[in-house]
Parts: C-alpha cells; structure tokens; sequence
C-alpha cells in the first residue's frame, strides 16, 4: 500500500485515491502469494537449530504479514464504510482464501514448533521482554483453538467449517445492510407532525436520496420525479432519522410501522430481496452459524462453543457469566419496575390503550421533559460536532498530555466527510494517527466501532518501524438544510457518549507503547475487558467540567446554561433500570444461546429468547419481534457468547473512573498512571493485572451500582 509523502513516512497512510477494488484484489492476491511461500519454505524446515533462530522466524514471519494484513484490512474497511456492488464483490470474492490462509497459519506445524521451542526453553523465555513473552504465550493458545493438535482429517474438517463461518457471516451482515437501506416510507404531512426541525431535515434528506434511486431504478419517469415536492419527506431506518421518528412523532400508527420494520429486517416477515432477487432471510444463516461453531467448538475437545470463546477471556465459565448477569438484573429490577409504571401512567395520560414497545422513546421524551424539563432537541444546539471533537481533545490534553492536530488536507481519504489527525506527546513527539468517520450515509454499515487498523510495531533486523493509526466510524446525525442554509452536525447527548466511547477505544490503540505487534494497543486484550477505556472514556461526557468543554450553542456561542445541565446531570440515571435489563436480556440470550446442551435451530433460537424475555424483561415483546436477526455483534461481530462483555467492562470502568472521582476528575498524575498501567500497556499483560496495578485491589461492583443510581 503505497504511503503518503506529506506526513511522517513511519504513519504508513494508504493511499484511498488509488484503492480502488481491482488494485486492493491484485495486492491482495500478491501479498497472500508472498506469505505463502514464506509458510512453503518454513514447512521445508520443521525445527529451528536454535531458540534464538526460532524467534528470528516468528518476527519474520510477523514480517511478512503485514501487507497482507494492511490491503485486506483496508478492503474489509471499505466494505464497512462505502459498500457498493463492486467493493463487496471483491471482498467476498477473496474470503474464503483469507479464511483459508488464516487457519493454515494456526495448523502450520513447523511454525508451532518454533513458538514451543522458545516457551521451551526457560531460560531463553524468561530473558525475553514481557511484551514478547505474552505474544508468545497467546501464539501458542491460539494454535490450539486453531486445531493443532488435531489428526490431519479433522484439521482439513475445521479448516473447512472455519470458511464456511466467514461467509455465513458476511452473508448476515450483507443481508441486515441491505434490509435496513430497501426501506423507505414517503410521509403525508400529517404524519410529520411533532417532529422537530433536524429530524425534517433528516426526512428531507433522505426525501432527496429516495428521488435518486427513484431516477436510478427507472421505477418513475423524470417528469414523475419532479412532480414530488419539494422537500420531500421520506423515512428510513438509517439510526438517525428512525430515532427522529420515534422519539418526536405524534402520529402512533407511524411509530408501530417503524418499529416493526426495524425490528423485523432480514426475518420471515422482511420481503425485500438482494440486487440478485435473494430473500435477506437470516435464519438459515444463523441456524447454520450455530450449528458450525458447536461443530468446530467439539472438534476442539469442548462442550459449546461458549465454553471456546471464554477460554481467551477474563470470565472463567458461563456459570460465572450467568452468576453475573443475574445478580446484576436483580439490582435493576426494582428501579426498571419504576420505569416502566412512569412510562405507563405516561401512557395513560396521553389516552393510548396500552404502553407499546414503539410508545417508549416517545413517552420517555415527554417524561422526561416533564420531570427534568431537559429535552434531547433543546439541548441539541449546545453539542455542534466540531465543538464536541475540540473539547474532547482539551480533555485528553487534560489528562494525558497529548496534543491532536487535523491533517485532512494532507492525505487521501475514502470520503469527503472523513477527517484525519496525528497525535503528539507531550515532548511533540508523534504518537499515531486516526480517522474519523462519524456521519450516517447510504452504504454504511450501522452502529459505531473503532478499528485499529495499524499497531504500534518495530522490526529491528528489518529496520522498520510503524505508528498505530485507526479508523473511528459512527452513524452520527449529518449537516442538514434547513430553510436553505445548511446546519451542522448537531448532537444528542447520546451521540456525544457514542463519540467518547469510540474514541476511548482509539486512545487505547494510539497511546500503547508496546511495540510487540501481537499485544500492541487493542491486540491481546482479552474481548470483556477490550471495553474498559472505552466506557471509562464516557465518563467525562456526564461530568459538569467535561461538559463545560464539549458544549456551546451553535449559533450565540454561549455555554450550556446551568438549569440544563443541571437537567441533564440529574437526567443521567433515567430508564437505567430498563436499559441494563435489556444489555442483560441480550448478552443472556447470547450466552445460554452458545451454551445451549444441543445445537439450536431457528424456532429454539426464538423460544430461548422468548424464555429470557420471561426472566430479565419488564415489557412484553411483540410476537412478530426478530431482534437476533439484525444481532450483529454475535452472529458477524466479535461478540459470539461474549456480549457479556459490555457490562463485565462497565464494572471495570466505573471501579477505574471511582479513582479519578477520589483524586479529581482531571487530576493529571492519576490520568498519567492509567495512561501507564492501562492504555500504554495493551494486551502484554493479563488484562486483570492491568486492571490492579492502576486501582491496587481487585475491581468491584459497587461503583458500577452506583453510577447506574442502583444503590446511593
């Protein structure tokens, strides 16, 4: 990938303009030839003559990686950000051969016997730098849950469910992206009525792309298309101009229509089709998913596949997950029981005939108006995104000395609302570079994620040195025209703790001073703590002096004004209690679903969350609901029997934030030992350790109840 040449050269920036499809499809093709041959010409040597010589052929076998890594990470990025036909085509095309590559590099003997002759060989391993140390140890784990020790019948066996699980994968993700964009439902202009003024300008945008496909898919002659007026209102599921609907729309008959088409993508009730005429029908796929990973967890000596994936994380055993969840529901529900009778004698007074899941976020904007006279649309004007992103870097400045600068206009990027900065030390010394990617847009996958593209690395004997640099992507609310002039982005308080939590994950991946790429920034870290710098990074979204940094109305300038953000501070904990029990509701489904005593079909799947539903949820759930379908996290994410995590971190991060809450929350010499213990550290040491060294004692709950007004 070529490297641009107006910034430090040890960034490693791709080149976008040149990143077309075809040209990633031949580097990738060419750079999975290279370490192929490299794995050709280890295999020729099954044993190293040295403990030294086996290290030599580990770091250069990371070596040789790289640019494999580097144009199949970028490919994979830009079917995350900018799908269209022709960049999912290639990604999907070269899949199954990453897949392949990837379980052969786990099944390739001769490069396990190196790692085990090092760890071998105490006395050489205990001489190593800890980094290198850990790398090693999670190597070898690794070639174990790679099937390594397996007879080469069953090797080929798991080779083949290992692809077969990417694709399936793909296929569910593809299908969620394209149910929620065939989506569109133009509005009579009765039905606008309570929206506020950014969520019509949000219909009216997406009023504009609908009269583009329209003229694209030849369904409506030009003369038709200008006979629509002017602005054209048109509702989709894209997050933003859904939650506009939801949350503001009198219309109720609207809201249930939304709702059930969101809460129905890709499911038996969704008839849309593919570009090809395909149903996007996610059952089969996730039948077929589960049915993979039980196989694929067995052939590896174990149960369920929940007890493989917790084999690399904090938890020891679903019953200690289980334990967790259950304990912490029992916390909540009381105060969720309290939430849900506001919301139903809400729903009372506004004469509906009973409290519906599609009358929560509409009701709860009017209680919570009511109760803390704090609305999200008031307080929108104070949260401008670029005045969000300045006080953001103030508070990291704040914390940990750092100093961020934008670069856009010195490298090529994959869109015209994409942003790019370097990050200095202190000393002025370059950290790493990130991305932000933070509007909503068609061809982009939901959600927010940072992805760390580029560890920190260096390679001595190949005098090559790399800064880590990431991308960081939300679906957050665009600019708008509003009466001609365009608006900026303005944010909700929720978007604003989106942007903290992201940018969380991005400091740990930036601020690692670990240069052992395997556990350098994220690597290594195992999956339920990966989420502590990033939840504990909100924390100073809901502070009074972050606050004051992050806030200024967009037009006047002023700061927010003390009787809104008093609101807002005292609005912190509203619904908390049926927003845990829902997290829980998902990560016990998640769990028990991997744990499940025989492979679940698509009907077990259903009865098992409904049965969930029954223990942990407070609000009935319609018949019709097909949350799993569109749960991405577990069946194309990360987080298969690993949801969990979110709220397993939450208690990490609350304990760490409690610290800062003792010392001040921008007390610079407790910013700069969690930089130290922490984010500095990465994955090279057990992530409970971590955690210790920066609070000294183990992590508790209390604080995690406390934050969620639990407990006073």
């Amino acid at each position: 990938m070529l490297a641009t040449t107006k910034l430090d050269p040890k960034l490693h920036l791709t080149d976008f303009a040149q990143a077309t499809p075809e040209y990633l499809s031949q580097r990738i093709t060419e750079e999975l030839a290279k370490v192929e041959a490299y794995l050709d010409k280890l295999e020729q040597t099954p044993n190293a003559t040295s403990s030294e010589q086996a290290l030599a052929d580990v770091k250069a076998f990371y070596h040789a990686d790289i640019g494999l890594s580097r144009a199949w990470g970028v490919l994979s990025h830009l079917n995350s950000v900018m799908s269209n036909d022709d960049i999912r085509h290639a990604h999907h095309a070269l899949l199954l051969a990453i897949s392949s590559y990837s379980t052969r590099v786990g099944q390739t003997q001769a490069l396990f016997n190196r790692y085990q002759m090092i760890k071998q060989d105490k006395a050489f391993f205990v001489s190593l730098p800890q980094a290198r140390k850990r790398a090693i140890e999670l190597a070898l784990q690794d070639f174990e849950l790679s099937g390594i020790a397996l007879p080469k019948d069953k090797q080929a066996e798991f080779a083949k469910i290992t692809s077969r699980l990417s694709e399936l994968s793909a296929k569910f993700s593809d299908n969620i992206l394209d149910a929620t964009q065939a989506f569109a439902l133009p509005l009579t202009e009765s039905q606008l009525a309570g929206i506020r003024e950014s969520g019509l300008a949000m219909l009216a945008q997406a009023g504009e792309h609908y009269k583009q496909k329209l003229a694209q898919s030849g369904d409506k002659t030009a003369e038709q298309i200008k006979q629509l007026p002017t602005p054209y209102y048109v509702a989709t599921l894209d997050i933003p101009v859904y939650l506009a609907v939801m949350t503001y729309a009198d219309d109720r008959a609207l809201r249930e229509q939304m709702y059930k088409a969101f809460v129905t993508r890709a499911s038996e009730f969704d008839k849309h089709t593919s570009a090809k005429g395909e149903s996007l029908n996610n059952a089969d796929n996730m039948a077929e998913i589960l049915a993979l990973r039980a196989k694929k967890a067995s052939l590896l000596g174990m149960n369920n596949y929940a007890e493989l994936s917790l084999s690399t994380k904090m938890a020891d055993s679903v019953n200690q997950v289980e334990d967790f969840l259950r304990k912490l529901a029992q916390k909540a529900m009381p105060s969720a029981k309290v939430d849900v009778e506001e919301l139903t004698q809400a729903a009372i007074q506004h004469g509906f005939n009973a409290l519906k899941p599609w009358d929560t976020a509409y009701l709860a904007e009017k209680v919570k108006q009511e109760k803390f006279s704090l609305s999200q649309e008031e307080i929108r004007p104070y949260f401008p995104l670029q005045t969000v992103i300045e006080g953001l870097f103030s508070i990291v400045n704040r914390l940990y000395g750092i100093n961020v600068v934008e670069h856009s206009q010195d490298v090529p990027l994959w869109h015209k609302d994409v942003r790019f900065y370097q990050l200095f030390d202190e000393d002025e010394r370059l950290i790493g570079g990130f991305y932000f990617d933070l509007y909503a847009r068609q061809g982009k996958r939901g959600g927010a994620w940072m992805s760390g593209f580029q560890p920190k690395y260096i390679h001595e004997a190949q005098n090559y040195e790399q800064l880590p640099v990431c991308y960081m992507v939300g679906n957050f609310t665009p600019p708008t025209l509003t009466k001609g002039k365009e608006k900026p982005s303005l944010l909700t308080h929720n978007e604003v703790t989106t942007l903290f939590h992201e940018f969380g994950h991005g400091l740990h991946h930036l601020l690692s001073e670990v240069t052992v790429g395997d556990v350098s920034g994220v690597n290594g870290v195992e999956w339920d703590a990966v989420e502590l710098p990033s939840q504990f990074m909100e924390n100073w979204a809901w502070d009074s002096e972050g606050i004051a940094l992050i806030s200024r109305h967009e037009q006047t300038g002023e700061s927010l004004p003390d009787e809104k953000l008093k609101a807002l501070l005292d609005a912190k904990n509203f619904q908390s209690g049926m927003q845990t029990l829902r997290q829980i509701e998902f990560a016990l489904f998640d769990i028990l679903l991997h744990a499940h005593e025989s492979t679940p079909d698509y009907s077990d799947l259903l009865k098992l969350l409904d049965a969930v539903r029954d223990e942990v949820a407070v609000m009935p759930t319609p018949e019709y609901n097909r949350f799993a379908n569109g749960f991405s996290h577990i069946f194309a994410g990360g987080y298969a029997a690993g949801y969990y995590s979110y709220k397993w971190a939450e208690l990490l991060s609350a304990d760490a934030f409690g610290k800062f809450e003792e010392e001040g929350i921008f007390n610079a010499k407790t910013g700069k030992k969690f930089r130290e213990t922490i984010l500095a550290v990465g994955g090279s040491l057990p992530a409970k350790t971590n955690f210790e060294n920066f609070r000294g004692r183990e992590a508790t709950i209390d604080a995690l109840l406390r934050h969620a007004g639990f407990i006073k």
